[in-house]
Order: C-alpha cells, then sequence, then structure tokens
C-alpha cells in the first residue's frame, strides 16, 4: 500500500523541525498543522518515521473519517474500519479521544461509544471481542474530534517515540527526549564539529540525545513498536530497515560534549543513564555549580532546562539565581553560544543580558520560551577608564 495517510504529534512548537526531520527520511510534502505533521507514504516509510524520528512523539495511521452530529454517528464510523483486519480480539485495546470545539458534551461518553464500536465490530466479525487495558494495551486507536469531523488513527508506535528503551534513572518532571532533540536542532548545534555542554544537567536527556546524534544512532533501535503487532505486518520490509540502522551505527567514543550538575546525586544518575543508553565514556560528567563552572573549549554551545517553578517560595531564590547566570555567561562562556530553556517570563529581565531570539516551545501544557544568547568574545572586559 503507497497511499497510506499518517499524522505524527509532537511537542507544540518543534511541527516545523518534525517536517524537515520526515522529508530528510523520504517524505514527499508534509503538511504542518498545530501539534504534529500531517504525511503520506507507504509501511516502509512509516517503520522507519518510528525508527529514526526524533521529535514525533508517536506516528499514527488513518483508518477512517467522517461527519457526525450526534455520539451515535461517531459510533457508526467507529464500526466501519475493518478492524478484525489489522488486530485480532485476543489483543487489549484502550481508546483515546481529544477534541477541538466538539458540540459533544462529555468526551468520557464518546469515547465509551468508540470502544463500543470497535468490540460490536469483533463481535460481528469473529464472534468474540477484545479486551480493554487502560495501562498496556496492544493497540491504542486515537480519534480526533473537530466541530463536524471525526478522525479515527491507529497506533503504530506503540509506547510513545520519547521512551528509547533505556534511561532508568529519572529525576522529577524530566524533560521529554524528543523535546530535549527538538531543542538542540533549533540551538543549531553541528555535531563533531562543535563542543557542546549542559551545566544543569539532570538526568541527562541533553547529554543523551546529543551522543545519540553525534554518533548517528536511530533514536528507537532500543525498543519495539505497536505495528510490529499488526495482523498485517511486513517483517520483510522492517528487518532491512533497521539492519540498515545497525549498520550506520557508530561506536562509542569520546565526544566533544560535557555536562555537570551541583548534585551529585542527579550527577550519578546522569552517568547511570548514560551507560543504559549504551554511551558509557562518550560523555565527560563532573560535578559543578553552573555559576563557577569554565567553559570547556573557546568556543561552542551551551544549552539548559534551569530550575524554574510555579510556587511562590521559589521566586525569591530564582530572583537572586538570575543575575548570578547572567554574570557567570559573561564571565566564562565568551565565544559561546548559549541556550536556555525556561517557562518563568522572568528568566530573560533577571539574568540582564539581551537575548537574540526567543522561540515558543510548550513543554506539555506549559508554555516556554528557548532563549537564545550569543556571547561574544570579549564581551568580559573590563570597561576602558573614562577619559578626561
Amino acid at each position: 500500500m503507497t497511499d497510506l495517510n499518517f499524522f505524527a504529534p509532537c511537542p507544540r512548537g518543534l511541527e516545523p523541525i518534525l517536517a524537515d526531520e520526515l522529508r530528510a527520511l523520504g517524505v514527499i510534502d508534509p503538511r504542518v498543522i498545530p501539534g504534529g505533521v500531517q504525511f503520506g507514504g507507504n509501511w516502509a516509510l512509516c517503520y522507519r518515521a518510528n525508527l529514526e524520528s526524533r521529535i514525533a512523539t508517536r506516528v499514527l495511521w488513518r483508518v477512517a473519517m467522517g461527519r457526525y452530529r450526534s455520539e451515535e454517528d461517531v459510533y457508526r464510523i467507529a464500526y466501519a474500519p475493518t478492524w478484525a483486519k489489522w488486530f485480532t480480539p485476543d489483543q487489549t485495546i484502550r481508546v483515546f479521544v481529544a477534541a477541538h470545539k466538539s458540540p459533544l458534551r462529555s468526551l468520557e461518553f464518546t469515547t465509551l461509544k468508540i470502544k463500543d464500536a470497535v468490540c460490536d465490530h469483533f463481535r460481528t466479525v469473529a464472534g468474540r471481542r477484545p479486551d480493554v487495558d487502560t495501562k498496556a494495551p496492544d493497540m491504542r486507536i486515537h480519534a480526533f474530534l473537530s466541530e463536524d469531523t471525526v478522525t479515527l488513527y491507529l497506533d503504530t508506535s506503540g509506547d510513545p517515540l520519547y521512551k528509547r528503551g533505556f534511561k532508568p534513572a529519572v529525576v522529577e518532571a524530566p524533560l521529554k527526549e524528543n523535546l530535549a532533540a527538538g531543542i538542540l536542532r533549533l540551538t543549531g548545534w553541528k555535531p563533531g564539529e562543535e563542543a557542546l555542554c549542559d551545566p544543569m544537567c539532570g538526568s541527562g536527556t541533553f547529554l543523551i540525545e546529543a551522543a545519540q546524534m553525534a554518533l548517528d544512532v536511530a533514536p528507537g533501535l532500543g525498543r519495539h513498536f505497536a505495528f510490529e503487532r499488526f495482523k498485517h505486518y511486513e517483517r520483510e520490509t522492517w528487518l532491512p530497515i533497521r539492519q540498515a540502522a545497525e549498520m550506520r551505527r557508530q561506536a562509542p567514543r569520546k565526544l566533544a560534549i560535557h555536562g555537570s550538575d551541583i548534585l551529585e546525586a542527579q550527577q550519578r544518575k546522569t552517568i547511570v543513564n548514560l551507560r543504559s543508553a549504551g554511551l558509557d565514556g562518550c560523555v565527560d560528567v563532573g560535578r559543578s555549580d553552573m555559576l563557577e563552572l569554565p567553559a570547556p573549549a573557546s568556543q561552542g554551545v551551551l544549552v539548559a532546562n534551569p530550575p524554574y517553578g510555579v510556587r511562590l517560595s521559589e521566586s525569591a531564590e530564582l530572583e537572586a539565581f538570575y543575575p548570578k547566570l547572567g554574570d557567570a555567561l559573561k564571565s566564562h562562556w565568551a565565544g559561546w553560544r548559549c541556550y536556555f530553556f525556561s517557562g518563568d517570563p522572568a528568566l530573560p529581565k533577571g539574568v540582564r543580558l539581551k537575548a537574540s531570539k526567543r522561540t515558543p516551545l510548550f513543554n506539555g501544557a506549559i508554555e516556554c520560551r528557548l532563549y537564545e544568547y550569543l556571547m561574544v568574545t570579549g564581551s568580559a572586559r573590563k570597561p576602558r577608564p573614562e577619559q578626561a
């Protein structure tokens, strides 16, 4: 089949980056829409997007679309697809529903109607229905309701693609891997040509994504996908795609990628996660206060997700930290492009440096900005004495 339709959701703000990535994978004319990218292609392209995309959250296969006015219309549209051709009643399901300007009163009831439609389809065709599993379903069915149209998708990914298949040591509210990869792309960092440093590395998400980019490691090599459980799964198509990525993967080596954290526990978590990802020894990970850390090279890219909170008790601490951060950049990071991802609108004013770029991005539901500071060499020099 070559005329399949897919939708790849991603963190909001990264849609153009995802479209560029899909073009590089062979997608012709991807269509950017809020929240993701629509594209057409065959199963080989779907498999490759799941394996290779660093930015997409999922790859959803569109299986039905229709106009509706009531829940019964949605039931009818959801009953029609040939579900039994794609998976068996022995496999578990879960239905996810999202809506924008839908006139239907209850999304929970609509979710139930779609689940009933799929199960009734199986009763008619196979004589029995699949069970529902809300935690780890074999098949995820996604529905999106606009003002008058319902679109149904079958998830080809399974677990979200930012779950790379490793990273056991986590921290509170971690940055999702695909958001971190998108931020690295937005910085313009050139692997192999520029040094990279995350001086507030937390669990090491930026460092792991950067090391995988530098070694050309496909982000999906450590995991499996839902399409491998489809009845029409093309194993003879999938295996060469995966094998080509394995052959392309470079052996671990020391990289010009550096990380540090003020907390020893975070430093240890980063080291554990790098080892889990097969990147042991590739990244230099130290323990240091960002405000005292010297730059590891004369130029490069600094990227960090500094602490930002919504609790009032944190505001005074952050107000004191930001000016010191600006001073540290001027003192230690001349010649570097510095990027800070934050949901705190007080950051740019507190840092007291002029941001050359502010890119809106979302970390889940939190509206954030990626602030760019170009630290020109010589910016930390003392001013000349005033002339008479």
